[in-house]
Protein backbone atom coordinates (compact mmCIF):
# COMPACT_ATOMS: atom_id res chain seq x y z
CA UNK A 1 0.00 0.00 0.00
CA UNK A 2 1.45 3.19 -1.04
CA UNK A 3 2.25 5.97 1.31
CA UNK A 4 -0.01 8.90 1.52
CA UNK A 5 2.78 11.34 2.43
CA UNK A 6 4.37 13.17 -1.22
CA UNK A 7 7.66 13.84 -2.05
CA UNK A 8 8.70 16.57 -4.06
CA UNK A 9 12.53 14.63 -3.66
CA UNK A 10 13.41 12.63 -6.58
CA UNK A 11 14.22 9.09 -5.57
CA UNK A 12 17.55 8.08 -4.92
CA UNK A 13 17.66 4.64 -3.96
CA UNK A 14 15.58 2.57 -2.04
CA UNK A 15 15.89 1.71 2.04
CA UNK A 16 14.01 -1.99 3.26
CA UNK A 17 13.77 -1.78 6.70
CA UNK A 18 13.40 -5.71 7.66
CA UNK A 19 11.75 -5.85 11.23
CA UNK A 20 10.86 -8.17 13.46
CA UNK A 21 12.52 -10.66 16.34
CA UNK A 22 15.00 -13.05 16.42
CA UNK A 23 13.66 -16.17 14.51
CA UNK A 24 10.97 -14.51 12.58
CA UNK A 25 12.94 -15.25 9.37
CA UNK A 26 14.36 -11.73 8.87
CA UNK A 27 17.84 -13.16 7.01
CA UNK A 28 15.43 -15.41 5.70
CA UNK A 29 13.28 -13.04 3.47
CA UNK A 30 16.07 -10.47 3.32
CA UNK A 31 18.03 -13.23 1.39
CA UNK A 32 15.27 -14.30 -0.21
CA UNK A 33 14.42 -10.87 -1.65
CA UNK A 34 18.33 -9.60 -2.23
CA UNK A 35 18.63 -11.09 -5.95
CA UNK A 36 15.02 -9.63 -7.33
CA UNK A 37 15.61 -6.39 -5.81
CA UNK A 38 19.05 -6.24 -6.94
CA UNK A 39 19.67 -5.13 -3.37
CA UNK A 40 22.75 -4.38 -1.03
CA UNK A 41 21.45 -6.64 1.78
CA UNK A 42 23.23 -5.81 5.53
CA UNK A 43 22.71 -8.10 8.50
CA UNK A 44 24.58 -7.08 11.48
CA UNK A 45 24.55 -10.52 13.18
CA UNK A 46 26.74 -11.63 9.98
CA UNK A 47 29.60 -8.86 10.92
CA UNK A 48 29.03 -9.58 14.35
CA UNK A 49 30.05 -13.20 14.17
CA UNK A 50 33.00 -12.78 11.36
CA UNK A 51 35.12 -10.16 13.96
CA UNK A 52 34.11 -11.83 16.73
CA UNK A 53 37.36 -13.65 18.25
CA UNK A 54 35.37 -16.01 20.81
CA UNK A 55 32.08 -17.09 19.89
CA UNK A 56 31.37 -17.50 23.81
CA UNK A 57 31.94 -13.51 24.50
CA UNK A 58 28.76 -12.30 25.26
CA UNK A 59 30.00 -8.86 26.35
CA UNK A 60 32.52 -8.48 23.44
CA UNK A 61 29.18 -9.46 20.44
CA UNK A 62 27.20 -6.92 22.56
CA UNK A 63 29.47 -4.16 22.65
CA UNK A 64 29.76 -5.18 18.86
CA UNK A 65 26.41 -4.20 18.01
CA UNK A 66 25.62 -0.38 17.79
CA UNK A 67 29.52 -0.19 15.78
CA UNK A 68 28.27 -2.53 13.34
CA UNK A 69 25.09 -1.01 13.06
CA UNK A 70 26.94 2.65 12.68
CA UNK A 71 29.25 1.06 9.92
CA UNK A 72 26.74 -0.39 8.77
CA UNK A 73 23.86 2.48 8.39
CA UNK A 74 27.01 4.60 6.82
CA UNK A 75 27.20 2.49 3.88
CA UNK A 76 23.88 2.17 3.79
CA UNK A 77 23.13 6.00 3.40
CA UNK A 78 26.20 5.99 0.34
CA UNK A 79 24.98 3.66 -1.37
CA UNK A 80 20.95 5.09 -0.93
CA UNK A 81 22.74 8.25 -2.71
CA UNK A 82 24.02 6.04 -5.52
CA UNK A 83 20.63 4.95 -6.81
CA UNK A 84 20.85 1.41 -4.50
CA UNK A 85 18.65 0.07 -2.82
CA UNK A 86 19.74 -1.35 0.37
CA UNK A 87 17.97 -4.12 2.96
CA UNK A 88 18.56 -3.82 6.77
CA UNK A 89 17.95 -6.44 8.95
CA UNK A 90 18.67 -5.62 12.02
CA UNK A 91 15.69 -6.06 13.34
CA UNK A 92 14.03 -2.52 14.12
CA UNK A 93 12.24 -3.64 17.93
CA UNK A 94 11.25 -0.04 18.32
CA UNK A 95 8.90 2.28 16.66
CA UNK A 96 11.59 5.20 17.47
CA UNK A 97 14.60 3.36 15.58
CA UNK A 98 12.59 2.51 12.34
CA UNK A 99 11.22 6.25 12.51
CA UNK A 100 14.94 7.52 13.07
CA UNK A 101 16.27 5.46 9.67
CA UNK A 102 13.24 6.02 7.40
CA UNK A 103 13.27 10.17 8.37
CA UNK A 104 16.87 10.30 7.58
CA UNK A 105 16.66 8.08 4.26
CA UNK A 106 13.56 10.77 3.06
CA UNK A 107 15.94 13.02 3.80
CA UNK A 108 18.67 11.39 1.36
CA UNK A 109 15.57 11.43 -1.21
CA UNK A 110 15.40 7.55 -1.04
CA UNK A 111 12.01 5.52 -0.75
CA UNK A 112 11.54 4.05 2.15
CA UNK A 113 9.93 0.13 2.95
CA UNK A 114 8.98 -2.06 5.97
CA UNK A 115 8.52 -5.39 5.86
CA UNK A 116 7.43 -6.50 9.22
CA UNK A 117 7.79 -10.42 9.53
CA UNK A 118 5.39 -10.97 12.77
CA UNK A 119 5.41 -14.35 14.39
CA UNK A 120 1.89 -15.45 15.16
CA UNK A 121 2.41 -16.14 18.94
CA UNK A 122 5.11 -16.58 21.37
CA UNK A 123 5.00 -20.49 21.04
CA UNK A 124 5.62 -20.23 17.80
CA UNK A 125 7.91 -18.04 17.68
CA UNK A 126 10.41 -20.05 20.37
CA UNK A 127 9.94 -22.65 18.46
CA UNK A 128 11.32 -21.15 15.55
CA UNK A 129 13.97 -19.95 17.89
CA UNK A 130 15.20 -23.02 19.36
CA UNK A 131 15.28 -25.20 15.84
CA UNK A 132 17.83 -21.91 14.88
CA UNK A 133 19.57 -23.08 17.79
CA UNK A 134 20.20 -25.92 17.37
CA UNK A 135 20.85 -25.81 13.78
CA UNK A 136 23.98 -23.60 14.24
CA UNK A 137 26.96 -24.33 12.84
CA UNK A 138 28.40 -21.28 15.34
CA UNK A 139 26.74 -20.66 18.80
CA UNK A 140 27.22 -17.09 18.65
CA UNK A 141 23.96 -16.58 18.73
CA UNK A 142 22.32 -18.52 20.81
CA UNK A 143 19.13 -17.74 22.67
CA UNK A 144 17.20 -18.68 25.64
CA UNK A 145 13.94 -19.04 26.48
CA UNK A 146 13.95 -15.95 28.30
CA UNK A 147 15.11 -13.95 26.11
CA UNK A 148 13.30 -14.42 23.58
CA UNK A 149 10.48 -13.97 26.24
CA UNK A 150 12.34 -10.35 27.20
CA UNK A 151 12.54 -10.23 23.32
CA UNK A 152 8.86 -10.28 22.87
CA UNK A 153 7.91 -8.55 25.76
CA UNK A 154 10.10 -5.47 24.69
CA UNK A 155 9.07 -5.75 20.64
CA UNK A 156 6.83 -3.14 19.21
CA UNK A 157 4.65 -3.99 17.05
CA UNK A 158 4.01 -1.20 13.80
CA UNK A 159 0.61 0.11 14.17
CA UNK A 160 -1.74 1.26 10.69
CA UNK A 161 -0.46 5.11 11.59
CA UNK A 162 3.02 3.74 11.36
CA UNK A 163 2.91 1.80 8.60
CA UNK A 164 1.03 4.51 6.79
CA UNK A 165 4.18 6.52 6.59
CA UNK A 166 6.16 3.99 4.37
CA UNK A 167 6.35 4.20 0.51
CA UNK A 168 5.56 0.41 0.83
CA UNK A 169 5.37 -2.34 3.18
CA UNK A 170 4.63 -6.04 3.88
CA UNK A 171 3.36 -7.96 6.86
CA UNK A 172 4.79 -11.42 6.60
CA UNK A 173 3.46 -14.00 9.26
CA UNK A 174 5.41 -17.45 9.64
CA UNK A 175 3.51 -20.49 10.82
CA UNK A 176 6.07 -23.05 10.96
Amino acid sequence: MPSPRSSSLSHSGTLILVCGLPGSGKTTYAKRIEPHRNAVRMCPDDWIEAILEDPGNERERNRLRDPIENLQWNLAKNYLKKGLTVILENGFWAEEERTLYAVEALELGAKIELVYLEAPDFETLWKRVDRRNSAMASKVFVMSREEAQSAWDAFQVPDREEISFYDDYEIVTWTD
